[in-house]
C-alpha cells in the first residue's frame, strides 16, 4: 500500500479520535443540551454559571483547533518525507527534447509540470476536474514527458530523419561523406553526379533514470539504421537498412565522482558542457553529414571513465578505452604501403578497417598490447564558456610472421584543445584542434597511426585536425558556418631491396594517400513547429565543399580534386524530458 495514501485516508479518522479523546465533541453536545433545556424566565444570576461553562468550552475549543492545526502540519511534513522515501521525482525543468545534439540550440523547453504529473499517484487539480494524471487537462499538458516505471523513469530518444542529398561526383559512400577519398577527374565516378534518397539517419532509443540511496544512475541505448546489409536488391525493391548499435552504456554518480562504462562517445570527443557522454553535451557540429567533418576527433567506443567534479566549475575525466593498431584504410583514408615480406600484417595484426566487419568478434580479432588512455579536464566557469584540454596515449606491438619470432613496439600521444564562447546572446564561437604522434584513426580514420619499416619496426605519424566555427539562433532558425582541416605528415622508408619506398606520402605513392583534408560547409536548420508533450518538426539544408590533396602527384595528373555536396533533410524529434531527481 502506498503510504503516502494510507496517511491522507487516515487523517480524519485521527482527528475525530483525538476530539472525542479530548472531551470536545462531549462538552459540546452538553452545552447544547443545557441552552435548550434553560427555562425562558430564569433570572441572569441564575444563568450565570451556564454563561461560564460556555466561555471555558470556547477556550477548550480554541485550544483544541490550534493542536488540530499543529497535526496538520505534522501530517503535512511526513507526507513529504514518505514522498522523497519512495523516489517521487520533483517537476520537469529539463532544457531538452529527446536528447539529439544536432538539435540542441533548437529544442523547446518544455513548460513546468503540474504537481499532479509529478507525482506517481492521481490527485486532484486544483478546482476540481480529473484526478488521473494521465488523462487531458484543458491546457494539453497532462500526459508527462517520460514513462515511469517503478522508481526510475524512461524517456525515449531519437528522430526520424527523411534526408535527399545530391553530389556532383559520384563518391561511393552514401549519405556519409568519405572525406579522403573524393572521385578524381581522370576517373569515370570523377564525370558522374549522385542523388539519393535516404532515411538512414533516423535514431531511436531510450534514456532510464534514477536514484538510488542518494546515488544518481542514467542508462542510455541509442542506435540507427546505417549497418551494413547482405542484401542485394537495396535499391530494386526493397530498402532493408539494418539497425546498428551508436551508444549503450550505464553512469552512476554520487556526490562528486561519476563512474561510466560500455559504449559511448570517446572522452576525447569535444565537448559543450564538462566533460558528459549525453549527445547534447558533445560538440560534433550541426551539420546533417552523418560522418561530421573533416578534422573532428572523435570515436564510439567501448571502454571505462572515472569523472571528478570537485565544483561546479572543474571536471576531471580519465578513461581506458578500446585500442587499434590502425594503418589507415578506413573512412576514404589512406593506406600505408608495407614491407613486401611483412605484406601479412594487414588485417591480422594490422588493421585496415576492412577487417571491422568481418565475421566473427570483428575487432577482437586485433592485437591490442594495451587499451588506450585518455585523460580530459574541463572548464565551465558560465553557461557562455566553456574550454577543454586533453591527451591521449596508446602503445602498438607486432610480431615478425615466421620464426625466430621478433616483436616491435611503438607509443603513440595526441593533444586536444577546444572549447566554444558565446560572444553574443545566441552566438557562439567554437573551435576544437588535435595534434597527434600515432593516434590519428581519431580523425576518423583519415590518417594511419603508424608505419612499419623493412625490419618490422614501427614509426609513428604525425597529424593535426581542426574545426573552428560560428553557430546563430535567430529565432527559429538556427544558422552555422565551419571550417575543417586534416593535415597528414609524410612517413617513408625503403623495403628490404633498399630501393622500394615504403610508408605513407613517398614519391611515386598512390593519390588515395593525402596531405591535407579540407572542408567548407554551412546551412541552416529550421524549427516549423515544435511541442514539448508531442515533438518537433525540422527542416534543414547543408552545402559541403571538400578538397583532397595529395602528398604525390604523378605527371599528368590532377594536382587535387574536391566535390559539392548538397544536404537536405526534414525531421520529426521525439517528446521526452527527464524529470529532476
Amino acid at each position: 500500500m502506498n503510504p503516502c495514501k494510507m496517511s491522507a485516508r487516515r487523517a480524519p479518522f485521527l482527528l475525530a479520535s483525538l476530539l472525542a479523546g479530548a472531551g470536545v465533541l462531549g462538552a459540546a453536545d452538553d452545552a447544547n443540551t443545557t441552552k435548550t433545556a434553560a427555562p425562558s424566565g430564569v433570572t441572569a444570576s441564575a444563568t450565570q454559571p451556564q454563561n461560564d461553562e460556555i466561555a471555558r468550552l470556547k477556550a477548550a475549543l480554541a485550544e483544541q483547533q490550534k493542536q488540530l492545526q499543529a497535526m496538520q502540519e505534522v501530517l503535512r511534513n511526513q507526507q513529504q518525507l514518505i514522498e522523497k522515501a519512495v523516489g517521487i521525482p520533483a517537476v520537469s525543468q529539463h532544457p531538452s527534447l529527446g536528447e539529439v545534439a544536432s538539435l540542441s540550440p533548437m529544442i523547446p523547453s518544455p513548460a513546468p509540470l503540474p504537481v499532479s504529473i509529478a507525482s506517481p499517484r492521481p490527485q486532484a487539480p486544483a478546482g476540481g476536474g480529473s484526478s488521473n494524471p494521465c488523462e487531458a487537462a484543458p491546457d494539453g499538458n497532462a500526459v508527462p514527458p517520460y514513462l515511469r516505471l517503478g522508481s526510475v523513469c524512461v524517456v525515449p530518444v531519437g528522430f526520424m530523419d527523411f534526408t535527399p542529398f545530391w553530389r556532383d561526383k559520384n563518391a561511393h559512400s552514401s549519405m556519409g561523406s568519405n572525406f579522403g577519398s573524393v572521385p578524381y577527374n581522370n576517373t569515370a565516378n570523377g564525370n558522374l553526379s549522385e542523388f539519393h534518397f535516404s532515411e538512414q539517419n533516423s535514431r531511436l532509443g531510450f534514456r532510464v533514470d534514477g536514484d538510488w540511496k542518494g546515488t544518481h544512475f542514467i542508462g542510455y541505448n541509442e542506435f540507427d539504421f546505417n549497418g551494413t546489409s547482405g542484401a542485394t536488391n537495396l535499391a530494386v525493391n526493397n530498402g532493408a537498412i539494418v539497425p546498428r548499435l551508436r551508444l549503450f552504456w550505464l553512469d552512476v554518480r554520487k556526490g562528486k565522482v561519476e563512474f561510466l562504462a560500455g559504449q559511448s562517445w570517446s572522452l576525447l570527443t569535444p565537448n559543450r558542457k564538462g566533460l558528459s557522454a549525453l549527445p547534447g553535451d558533445l560538440m560534433y557540429t550541426q551539420v546533417i553529414d552523418i560522418n561530421y567533418m573533416a578534422g573532428l576527433t572523435w570515436s564510439r567506443q567501448p571502454g571505462l571513465r572515472v569523472l571528478i567534479h570537485p565544483n561546479k566549475t572543474v571536471t576531471f575525466g580519465l578513461s581506458v578505452e578500446q585500442a587499434d593498431q590502425y594503418m589507415g584504410g578506413s573512412g576514404g583514408g589512406g593506406a600505408i604501403v608495407l614491407p613486401t615480406a611483412l605484406a601479412g600484417l594487414s588485417s591480422t595484426q594490422l588493421d585496415t578497417g576492412a577487417n571491422i566487419s568481418a565475421s566473427g568478434s570483428g575487432y577482437l580479432n586485433q592485437p591490442a598490447f594495451t587499451p588506450d588512455f585518455i585523460a580530459k579536464i574541463a572548464f565551465d566557469p558560465g553557461s557562455r564558456f566553456h574550454f577543454e584540454v586533453g591527451g591521449v596515449s596508446s602503445s602498438f606491438r607486432t610480431t615478425s610472421l615466421g620464426a625466430p619470432f621478433t616483436s616491435h613496439g611503438t607509443s603513440g600521444a595526441g593533444l586536444l584543445v577546444g572549447g566554444q564562447l558565446e560572444v553574443v546572446k545566441n552566438t557562439r564561437l567554437v573551435t576544437t584542434n588535435f595534434w597527434t604522434d600515432g593516434d590519428g584513426r581519431y580523425l576518423f580514420g583519415e590518417a594511419p597511426d603508424l608505419i612499419v619499416r623493412a625490419d618490422g619496426s614501427l614509426s609513428p605519424i604525425h597529424a593535426a585536425g581542426t574545426i573552428d566555427g560560428i553557430e546563430q539562433t535567430v529565432r527559429n532558425t538556427l544558422l552555422y558556418a565551419y571550417y575543417g582541416g586534416i593535415f597528414i605528415d609524410r612517413n617513408t622508408a625503403l623495403d628490404a631491396n633498399g630501393t622500394s619506398p615504403i610508408g605513407y606520402g613517398y614519391k611515386g605513392s598512390a593519390n588515395s594517400q593525402n596531405r591535407a583534408i579540407q572542408e567548407l560547409t554551412f546551412g541552416f536548420n529550421q524549427t516549423i513547429w515544435k511541442n514539448p508533450r508531442y515533438g518537433a518538426v525540422n527542416v534543414m539544408g547543408q552545402y559541403e565543399w571538400l578538397q583532397d590533396s595529395p602528398w604525390y602527384v604523378a605527371p599528368g595528373a590532377p594536382k587535387g580534386t574536391h566535390d559539392n555536396t548538397i544536404y537536405m533533410n526534414v525531421r520529426y524529434t521525439l517528446p521526452g524530458s527527464m524529470p529532476n531527481f
